[in-house]
């Protein structure tokens, strides 16, 4: 008894010597990290990341880069410091007006649910004023890859980010590189023209600010983006005004975005014409003509993993959403 009471209070001493030798410093990341933003530098072994190039399932065909999709993977300790950055910098961008009101995504405190929360609402509420309410549904082509490191900075100067973490992007954005690894690769770093890195954590951001400026004022209704998912929602008497009113401000738009170098992908573009639980005219089918292309109003769009429909009922939502359960599970 007393031989087993030594040999558990030896593993016991044991096993604490041991947390105690492998304890991390806690000034070896601070003593890193203070300098790189102090001077505003990122360094190039920062830069490097592995791409995993993944096949898409269910392509007939894989002599395409299409067919391929690549992950990529940076460096654990630079994408500590990216996080930090990014915590300065949302606190910064909030402070300076820098963001959209109506921005959601990539940002502390905002997620989907509230951009379909926000949605929602401001439909009811013009819907409560006796206007017919219709939406256009945006998708940012490329995303992320659209960012320009000179007319990002331009913005983030003019908005008066501080000297330090402007230097710091600046440095973090250039000349990094790249490797692809799969069977038969060189396994050799090569420069890439990115714009922002994927899987950053400074990226969303980056990308959010980049395009806060595509939000159009409109007197009758919203605009509200969701990461690169842009949606303009208008009100007026006539389901015809509002086809007008968002052919006007998608062409706003679409200029404002070209001097950005940001397009949209037309052919995910969806329009939708809300009604009222207790509206008993006739569905409208009136379409919209977006870049010389015909788009009729769809009766069920999927937006950042929801169902919308035109009466805004839930039933249709969970019932997608439970037959996705279901075949996950018949799958397993």
């Amino acid at each position: 008894m007393i031989q087993k009471k030594k040999e558990e209070e030896q593993k016991k001493e044991k096993k604490q010597k041991w947390y105690k030798d492998s304890k991390a410093n806690e000034r070896l990341l601070p003593s890193l990290f203070t300098p790189l933003l102090t001077h505003g530098y990122h360094p190039p072994a920062m830069k490097k990341a592995n791409g995993i190039v993944l096949n898409k399932p269910g392509k007939p065909d894989y002599r395409t880069a299409a067919s391929f999709r690549i992950i990529v993977l940076l460096e654990t300790v630079s994408k500590i410091l990216e996080r930090l950055s990014a915590l300065r910098l949302a606190s910064a961008a909030r402070s300076l007006g820098l963001l959209h009101p109506n921005q959601c995504g990539s940002l502390a405190g905002l997620s989907c649910f509230d951009a379909v929360a926000t949605l929602t609402h401001e439909v009811r509420l013009l819907q409560a004023a006796s206007f017919k309410v219709s939406t256009l549904f945006l998708d940012v082509k490329g995303g992320f890859d659209k960012v320009c490191a000179n007319k990002l900075a331009t913005i983030l100067t003019r908005g008066g980010v501080s000297a330090y973490l402007l230097a710091w992007i600046k440095s973090f954005l250039s000349k990094r590189q790249c490797r692809l690894i799969f069977q038969g690769a060189p396994k050799v770093f090569s420069p890439v023209a990115v714009s922002t890195p994927q899987g950053s954590p400074m990226s969303p951001l980056l990308f959010v600010l980049y395009i806060a400026s595509l939000h159009p004022t409109i007197p009758q209704g919203l605009a509200i983006s969701c990461c690169d998912e842009l949606t303009v929602m208008v009100g007026s008497d006539t389901l015809r005004s509002n086809i007008r009113a968002l052919q006007y401000y998608f062409v706003t738009i679409q200029r404002q975005g070209a001097d950005l170098g940001v397009a949209f992908s037309i052919y995910k573009t969806e329009l939708i014409h809300w009604r009222t639980p207790k509206d008993r005219s006739e569905v409208s089918f009136a379409p919209i003509v977006i870049n010389d292309m015909l788009f009729p109003p769809s009766q069920v769009v999927r937006w950042l993993g929801y169902w919308l429909t035109p009466t805004l009922h839930s039933s249709v939502h969970f019932l997608r959403r439970l037959a996705l359960a279901k075949a996950s599970f018949t799958t397993i």
